[in-house]
This record gives structure tokens, C-alpha cells and sequence, in this order.
């Protein structure tokens, strides 16, 4: 009948690397860490030859053991793929009409340089009725393209017709003439710098504002050149 094998020990190598192991492990509530098997009686009462000094080759074991001991680092957090626009959103940013465009701003003549006015004579004589007017056209209400060419078309027939002192009616153009989006008031700026450009100039030979009872600052007295 064979002995039973009496249970071997744990050498002061084995005893030490269980005990970095050991320590690296975090023990359930209650229980602390297995206490290694002495080697003999005397180092179970702690009696015996100290343990020796940790070896190279126990330092690179126990750092290997700490390394493979720490818990993996999570992964940063994806960022969220922006939410898809409802369906009922979409159909409605694609059915919706886009603006329609800024109508371009009207071109505003710039403010003509002084004119050369009527004779003083034949500024009094028209401004107490001693002086009649031989021809008049009333440019108020017109666009300015439309008025620009019946302007021009008046004037060329009462300089064939003889006529030498006519008046040229463009309105005062109410409270907001000075608005430069508004067509209101842009004839009573435009007419005089016409009456100036050079398709006019061998025609026209003054012009100044009219009295009261001729329209007054709505109206020009226009001085045409002999043929």
C-alpha cells in the first residue's frame, strides 16, 4: 500500500510572485487574498530566513502581470450622424417656390449742371401773360422711356412748326419725389438733364422753371433755336 504524497510546499520564488499577483487582485467583500503555503514551519510562524531579494527575472514577471492586469481604456463615443430631414419637411422645402429676384433699381439721371435760363425780358413777358406759349406737352404719368421719346418728338415738331417758346409739363411728383426707387418725381429730375444731352443741343436753347400759373416747379419753359 503506496503512502499518500505528502503536498509540497511553495518555494520563497513561488511565494513571492503568488504574492505580487496577489496584490494586484481585488478580493470579494469578506475574503482577502489565499494566503501562500509556507515552504516549511518556520516560515508558516514567521519565524524563519527572511525572503530573498526579488530577482530580474521576478520584476519582469510581476510587470508583466500589472501590464495584463489593467483594465482596457474604452473607445471614445462615435458622434451621432445628423437626424434625416421627415419626409413631410423635405416635400415641402422641394415644392416650396423659391423667391423671385430683386427687380434692378431704376437708373436715376444724375442732377444736370446749371442751364442757360430765358432772357429776362421773355421770362417776365410769359410769367404775367404778355408772352403766350406757342406749344405745350404734359409728360405726367408717363414712364420714363415713354416720356423721353415723346420729349424728344415734341420738341422736333414744334422747331419744324416755327415755334420758338413751348412748355414742357413733368408733375411735381408728390410728397415721395425724392424717393430714388419710386417712379414718382424721376421725369421732374430727368427732363432737365435730357433737355441738356447732345441729341437736344441743336435744338434747345435754355430753359428755367415755369411760373405758378404755368405748373410751376412741375413745369418748364423751354426756348427752342431757330431753324
Amino acid at each position: 500500500m503506496k503512502t499518500p504524497r505528502r503536498p509540497r510546499g511553495l518555494s520563497s520564488e513561488d511565494a513571492y510572485l503568488w504574492g505580487e499577483i496577489a496584490r494586484l487582485i481585488t478580493p470579494l467583500r469578506g475574503r482577502g487574498p489565499g494566503r501562500p503555503k509556507a515552504a516549511n514551519a518556520a516560515d508558516a510562524t514567521g519565524m524563519g530566513t527572511p525572503v530573498a531579494a526579488k530577482p530580474p527575472a521576478m520584476k519582469a514577471a510581476a510587470k508583466a502581470a500589472s501590464a495584463t492586469s489593467e483594465p482596457p481604456k474604452p473607445a471614445p463615443p462615435k458622434p451621432m450622424p445628423p437626424k434625416p430631414m421627415p419626409r413631410t419637411l423635405a416635400k415641402r422645402a422641394a415644392l416650396k417656390p423659391s423667391p423671385p429676384p430683386a427687380a434692378p433699381a431704376p437708373v436715376i439721371a444724375p442732377s444736370p449742371a446749371p442751364a442757360p435760363g430765358l432772357e429776362r425780358r421773355v421770362r417776365l413777358a410769359l410769367r404775367r401773360g404778355a408772352l403766350q406759349v406757342d406749344a405745350r406737352i404734359d409728360l405726367h404719368g408717363m414712364y420714363q422711356a415713354q416720356a423721353h421719346g415723346a420729349l424728344i418728338g415734341f420738341l422736333m415738331r414744334a422747331r419744324a412748326s416755327g415755334h420758338t417758346h413751348v412748355l414742357v409739363v413733368t408733375g411735381k411728383g408728390g410728397p415721395t419725389y425724392d424717393d430714388a426707387f419710386s417712379e414718382r418725381g424721376v421725369l421732374r429730375r430727368s427732363v432737365p438733364h435730357w433737355l441738356r444731352a447732345p441729341d437736344l443741343r441743336h435744338v434747345v436753347l435754355g430753359f428755367e422753371e415755369a411760373a405758378r400759373h404755368h405748373g410751376g416747379a412741375g413745369a418748364l419753359y423751354v426756348r427752342l433755336r431757330r431753324r
